[in-house]
């Protein structure tokens, strides 16, 4: 496949500057997940690997060749948006050959290579349908085949599972999962869902107003955020602050806990406050308390509790304390 770096890539539209100078780079065979909320620019930086938006400075190197005058159909990519963008009245057998015919291919590589991305997706039954006659979660599986179909050296993904509901979000995960191990592909997939980027990458790419925050693992991301941005981002349900005497008494401006990393007791504990509220999942249950220094805590409960709004409880760390300075940056180990 193909490794990718950028070299202090910068864009800016007129005077407002979106991405504001990135170093990365990408390993052959790499999961690489561009993760931040709305506007912090990973669709833009995305954009400029495809070709789509020329960056104001910086270089983009495929391979260690440099591709920044190199047009989108010239780089050996294969780009799945969120839209699926596939043509309506073609077949889905149209839809994956089309990329191919219009390069030149042969007829049998078209074949074989249609045969092969049809039969790891599943899709040899809906060959002969047109686009209308799919679930989302099968137009989506024919994008990705139609990316397969190239051979690119990098696959780029948009946001691609956006547009589904959440059982299909989490089966077409499993399948791009799938598909990453299968042909070791050079993946980099862009989403504002922190649970997709944990359960898919081998690296997360954590963006923030158009600049990288970290850069590490998930379980380096959860384990040691390095400021309180990639902490309050990373983790489902997000990672609980205090200030004021809890956080001095360690040592820090703001101490972050995770809710799995809180123990929830009648008797005693660290700080004390009252429930708000009880979410009860069947597996867990989220309480969320409001602690007597007026923040409110999440605390998970694995199974049931007999806590419900109104009660009295106390709180007591269970886990690891992350402590950050006033800058916001992770202090110590």
């Amino acid at each position: 496949m193909g490794s990718l770096e950028l070299r202090q890539v910068k864009k800016s539209f007129g005077a407002v500057d979106v991405i504001k100078g990135v170093d990365l780079t990408v390993a052959d065979g790499e999961f690489v997940v561009f993760v931040g909320p709305s506007g912090c620019g990973k669709s833009t930086l995305l954009r400029i690997i495809a070709g789509l938006e020329d960056q104001t400075a910086g270089a983009v190197l495929i391979d260690g060749k440099r591709v920044d005058a190199t047009p989108p159909a010239k780089r050996e990519i294969a780009m799945v948006f969120q839209t699926y963008a596939l043509y309506p009245h073609l077949s889905v057998k149209g839809n994956m050959e089309l990329g191919l015919r219009q390069a030149g291919a042969p007829e049998a590589t078209i074949a074989e290579r249609v045969k092969k991305a049809s039969e790891i997706l599943h899709l040899e039954p809906y060959l002969d349908r047109k686009p209308s006659a799919l679930s989302g979660g099968q137009r989506q599986r024919v994008a990705i085949g139609r990316a397969i179909v190239r051979e690119p050296k990098l696959f780029l993904f948009d946001e691609p599972l956006s547009n589904l509901d959440a059982a299909l979000r989490v089966n077409t995960r499993l399948e791009i999962a799938k598909l990453h191990r299968l042909l070791k592909a050079t993946i980099i997939y862009v989403t504002h869902d922190q649970v997709e980027a944990m359960t898919l990458a081998d690296k997360i790419v954590v963006l923030n107003a158009g600049r990288i925050e970290q850069v590490g693992t998930p379980m380096e991301l959860y384990h040691r955020p390095a400021n309180l941005f990639v902490a309050g981002f990373i983790g489902s349900p997000k990672m609980n602050f205090l200030t004021g005497q809890v956080a001095e008494k360690a040592g820090a401006t703001t101490v972050g806990i995770r809710p799995e990393h809180l123990s929830l007791s009648r008797e005693s504990g660290a700080f004390a406050g009252v429930v708000a509220h009880a979410e009860r999942l069947g597996a867990d249950t989220f309480v969320y308390v409001e602690a007597d220094d007026g923040a409110l805590l999440t605390v998970r409960v694995i199974g049931d509790t007999d806590a419900d709004a109104g009660d009295r409880v106390f709180l007591t760390p269970t886990g690891p304390v992350h402590r950050f300075d006033g800058g916001g940056v992770r202090v110590g180990e």
